[in-house]
């Protein structure tokens, strides 16, 4: 919801933070688990029947209208959501100049379990914040 809102409403936000987020339907159908795709489809469209929705719908379209700085936390293993949807959406974001930090946990899945990460993510997250509101 962090990537529609700064995308499909980037007026009402001054920042974002984004766990575990989906940048890009299609790509994030095409990548996540096969185990999992079929179940997604029925939430989200099929790559098949609905891939022009799915683009429409995407907040990598719409990139080029986020102007807030974002923090992402994603899960190297995420069996979910593809950490690939993380790079592609900072990369983006980077190439436009707009300031964004990622943080990829190696020993994470979908989100963070580990103590350790959250004590890493989390504040890392406020302290960016904290910074790019204070402005």
């Amino acid at each position: 919801m962090t990537l529609a809102g700064l995308a499909f409403q980037p007026d009402l936000w001054a920042a974002g933070v984004d766990i575990v987020g989906i940048s890009n339907l299609v790509t994030f159908l095409e990548h996540t688990s096969d185990y999992r795709r079929a179940h997604r489809e029925l939430g989200y469209g099929s790559l098949t029947d609905d891939r022009q929705f799915l683009i429409s719908a995407s907040p990598l379209t719409h990139v080029v209208a986020i102007r807030s700085p974002l923090f992402v936390i994603h899960g190297r293993d995420d069996p979910r959501v593809p950490p690939r949807e993380a790079r592609q959406l900072v990369a983006s974001l980077e190439q436009r100049g707009i300031r964004c930090e990622l943080r990829i946990y190696d020993d994470e899945g979908h989100g963070l379990a580990r103590l350790a990460n959250q004590l890493d993510a989390y504040p890392s997250a406020i302290a960016f914040l904290d910074e790019v509101l204070a402005r």
